[in-house]
């Protein structure tokens, strides 16, 4: 509760009382004055309620099991406004406390406490969803923590909408009945089925397919409970999500560029690190090869918006090549430190190189050796080259389910500085970059895909130019160099000298260890990966990406 202005009230004499009315109307002026200054009447008779002060500190055990249980009783009985109370949001807990039986359908819910940890209160869901006679039990787990409201010292639980459903973010519906959209049958590139208990990365790309080709691969719609996006989800493209069906549709079929045994050796790797996500693809014709994830939930491979590192340095590599600024084996030093507009950029581990050529700088990942043409850049070269050679952040790509495409904005002093290193505005997740990989493996940027475009006569998207026949030898030797000799060595041993690669480490603010990047190119292979808070790209996200290329290399 906000501080009250105290207000010292002047004594008058006592109005003489002609009639009941005018002293109402003196009472009333009275009241109405002194409301406008935080004050009143009611105050006046209760100052002791005024003052009472809020209670801060950490919630008692009592107090988070009270809560906890007036809230999961009050919901399993059907007191949507009576659970909404002991929430810190209490129109959107109404709203969709009222559409998970209005709209989803949902009945006989018992909901079960689990094991309290501090503050959070895990919970158990189990209830029937019914449409049209036809009926299906629903069982899930889901958690919520309950917090002390500011305003009041109140313990309240912290409402999202994924306390009703851990698959639900904020603004989402749940909703039963025919579904808009046939259910589709993914085939891999050999006729294979595709599904999530063999591939478990691939659910949100199963939801993807669906929700683009279902309703032109021939099926028909089934009925069931699904998850329907809200704005925020559409902005971040997330599509609408299955939870059960009550009545099977009949599928169409889509075929996919995926490669079953490379999928599978993927979904392998991915799991040997922690928040570790891959992708890998044909550079002469842009065909998705691989996508695992070892979190199976949202898309990092494919979606994710992540500083990219040093990996960034191919695409600035290849600006300052074109320009004439530099060239592979000229002498080019990388001080320890360099000043930019106020910043004073620091290369990893403070080394420097004081003698040696731009080569060695690109294969040690010498940040300094990169920043120092700041001066001689102008603020869109970097956008520009993104754009016009590698199709990047121009949001046009269609691969058959949602993407982010890259993002490289176009910014000015230091923040164009930290660009040219992969840090600053500069977002890729690992589609974008095994695509810069694949760009400089074959000289022309192909869009990558997973469905074939002809399946649905979609344009997909190509770059204004394609960079010269120098440009493209003069990074293959920069990134044959890395991947012999420098940063990218230990991963990529046993691989042919002609493959080239790049590691990368994007520093995170509030995280200990940056994420590691990897991306390379071997035979007509390319693939990148990420190890989010994993360290050094080489040895996180490296190991990843080259067993990919090995197993490519041997098919």
């Amino acid at each position: 509760m906000g501080k009250r202005r105290r207000v010292v009230e002047r004594r008058k004499k006592r109005p003489a009382v002609i009639g009941g009315m005018i002293a109402v109307v003196v009472g009333g002026a009275g009241l109405g004055l002194y409301a406008l200054y935080g004050g009143g009447a009611a105050d006046a008779a209760s100052s002791k309620a005024d003052h009472k002060p809020v209670k801060t500190g950490p919630l008692s055990a009592t107090e988070v099991q009270t809560t906890a249980r007036t809230f999961l009783s009050s919901w399993q009985h059907g007191k949507v406004t009576r659970a909404a109370a002991v929430t810190d949001d209490s129109k959107a807990c109404i709203r969709l406390l009222t559409g998970y039986t209005k709209d989803a359908h949902v009945t006989g819910v018992t909901l079960t406490e689990g094991t309290r940890t501090g503050d959070k209160v895990p919970f158990s869901v189990k209830a029937t969803v019914s449409y049209k006679g036809v009926s299906k039990p629903l069982s899930y787990d889901s958690a919520f923590t309950v917090i002390r409201r500011t305003s009041d010292g109140k313990p309240v639980v912290n409402w999202h909408a994924a306390v009703v459903h851990p698959d639900l973010s904020d603004g989402d519906t749940l909703v039963t009945g025919a579904s808009g959209t046939p259910p589709v049958k993914a085939l891999d590139r050999d006729g294979g089925e595709i599904t999530t208990a063999k591939y478990p990365s691939l659910g949100s790309v199963l939801d993807g397919l669906r929700e683009k080709f279902g309703k032109k691969a021939g099926g028909k719609a089934g009925v069931e409970l699904r998850v329907v996006r809200g704005k925020a989800s559409e902005k971040e493209k997330l599509s609408d999500k299955t939870l059960l069906e009550l009545s099977k549709g009949t599928p169409g079929t889509v075929k996919t560029t995926l490669s079953p045994t490379l999928q599978a050796a993927a979904e392998k790797q991915v799991m040997t690190q922690k928040n570790a996500s891959v992708v890998m693809m044909r550079p002469s014709t842009g065909e998705v090869l691989a996508v695992a994830n070892s979190s199976h939930g949202f898309n990092v491979a494919f979606q994710g918006s992540l500083a990219p590192g040093s990996t960034m340095k191919i695409i600035t590599s290849t600006m300052l090549f074109e320009k004439g600024l530099i060239a592979p084996d000229a002498s080019h030093p990388c001080p320890k430190t360099y000043k930019l507009a106020g910043w004073t950029f620091h290369n990893d581990d403070d080394s420097e190189i004081k003698q040696g050529t731009f080569k060695l700088s690109f294969g040690a990942s010498c940040n300094n050796a990169f920043i120092d043409f700041a001066p001689k850049l102008s603020n869109s070269d970097l956008t520009t080259e993104a754009q016009q050679v590698y199709g990047l952040g121009m949001n046009n790509w269609a691969i058959g389910v949602p993407t982010f495409d890259g993002s490289v904005p176009v910014q000015s002093g230091a923040q164009m500085g930290a660009s040219l290193i992969g840090q600053g505005g500069v977002r890729m997740n690992p589609l974008n970059m095994a695509s810069v990989s694949a760009t400089v493996d074959t000289g022309t940027f192909h869009q990558p895909y997973l469905v074939a475009p002809s399946v649905d006569n979609r344009t997909i998207a190509k770059a204004s130019r394609t960079m010269s026949s120098k440009t493209q030898a003069q990074l293959k030797e920069v990134m044959q160099y890395t991947a012999g000799y420098g940063t990218a060595a230990k991963a990529m041993s046993g691989l042919s000298s002609s493959c080239g690669a790049k590691t990368g480490s994007a520093e995170v603010d509030n995280q200990k260890k940056p994420n590691g990047w990897f991306t390379a190119y071997c035979g007509d292979f390319a693939a990148a990966g990420v190890v989010q808070a994993g360290g050094h790209g080489g040895d996180t996200a490296g190991p990843i990406v080259a067993a990919l290329l090995k197993l490519g290399a041997s098919l």
